[in-house]
């Protein structure tokens, strides 16, 4: 049943978003992934229950290595799930662009007029913040794959996610690198201009300040920016012992690579956004020594794990991410609850969404707490020869 507080907020913040609604930005279509028709044009056989499920992901743009690994861990678990014949999902997949205003429209469209059971995404906490309570006044339960900002499933009954907080995470990897690295002295660098990146950095001052560290400086940058020389030169001036920085990929691998450049070799931790094999593709050898927490390690020995890698590998020529890994989890959580829902019926979902606990699912044992928060354990891993490798 929902909560009158978190339904109010719902109500207030999607008023608030008339403006951006008009505007929409869509210009997207649904499509079936894998050619699959939606389930209203789709027979049931048997028991099998036939949801439709809307994802909302960043298909183009900056963030498209992001959207791209999410839908290909999607589309993966989806051929699975409907080769065990259990349920029956049909992901009518939508482009947000990163742009809160695609994603709401998308979202809306997807609510509205193909009438999907749930969602998954969008991408980026920004996006959720949009998102989210449009999806909770209307009673659609949504899961973000990759939204790590304080606030997230606090915005309603109906939104859950499956990706461990920065304020999980981000502690980790801290903890980890002071301990390896004996830092009295921290610089921080982040984007002021997204959620996702200001809730990073918040965490990062708190958890610096908590353990007595010394802040020599704190930089701030926007997204797309390409030159951070001013911001490097007052770090370097500092002479930090550990550089914490908030980023998404694309501005995180370009900072490391100028910092290396301009002679800083005070190692970095990075927030979620650093969870990326782009971050090695675009940095090259100014990523290694990066060190981040994350739920997903892909050479952990675990029969599960390694099956998924390989048949990932084998699907799309590359490797899985955090990203795709989170994903693919995701849609069999979801599947699990519609299963137990027995119905297609967004309540029932939702109510046996928030009573998953104990799912051992890629990412290791998965449970939702008493606000669709995840209760996991993190990782802490760091780049080196070129990879992501265990942080000892």
């Amino acid at each position: 049943m929902r909560k009158f507080s978190k339904g109010l907020i719902s109500l207030v913040a999607v008023s608030s978003l008339l403006g951006i609604t008009a505007c929409g930005g869509g210009g997207t279509s649904s499509e079936p992934a894998g050619g699959e028709k939606p389930a209203a044009e789709t027979a049931a056989s048997g028991d099998t229950v036939n949801v439709n499920v809307g994802v909302v992901s960043i298909l183009t743009g900056s963030g498209a290595g992001y959207g791209e690994a999410i839908t290909n861990g999607l589309k993966l678990a989806n051929k699975e799930i409907t080769e065990q014949g259990k349920v029956k999902l049909n992901l009518l997949i939508e482009d947000s662009a990163g742009k809160q205003e695609q994603a709401l429209s998308s979202a809306q469209k997807l609510m509205n007029s193909d009438n999907v059971s749930a969602i998954i995404g969008p991408t980026l906490s920004t996006e959720m913040n949009v998102v989210g309570p449009e999806a909770d006044m209307n009673g659609v339960p949504i899961i973000g794959t990759s939204t790590t900002a304080q606030g997230i499933p606090q915005i309603g009954d109906y939104v859950f996610r499956n990706s461990i907080p920065e304020s999980m995470a981000i502690p980790a990897s801290i903890d980890a690198a002071v301990k390896a690295y004996d830092v009295k002295k921290v610089a921080i660098i982040y984007g002021n201009d997204d959620v996702f990146t200001k809730s990073g950095f918040d965490t990062m001052k708190a958890v610096a300040e908590e353990k007595g560290l010394e802040i020599t400086t704190i930089e701030e940058f926007q997204k797309g920016q390409a030159d951070y020389n001013a911001q490097l030169t007052k770090i370097k001036g500092t002479n930090p012992d550990l550089i914490l920085a908030s980023a998404l990929y694309n501005e995180g691998a370009v900072i490391m690579s100028q910092a290396r450049k301009m002679g800083i070799t005070a190692p970095f931790v990075g927030g979620n956004g650093f969870n990326s094999p782009e971050v090695i593709k675009i940095a090259g050898e100014a990523a290694e020594g990066l060190i981040v927490a994350t739920p997903w390690f892909g050479d952990k020995q675990d029969e599960k794990v390694q099956a998924f890698v390989e048949k990932y590998t084998a699907e799309y020529g590359k490797a899985p991410d955090q990203f795709a890994a989170q994903a693919y989890d995701a849609l069999y959580v979801l599947a699990d609850a519609v299963e137990r829902a027995g119905s297609d019926d967004r309540d029932a979902i939702r109510d046996a969404l928030a009573e998953t606990k104990g799912f051992k699912g890629i990412l290791g044992e998965m449970s939702f707490d008493e606000e669709g928060d995840i209760v996991m354990d993190p990782t802490v891993l760091t780049i080196k020869d070129g990879k992501f490798q265990l942080f000892q």
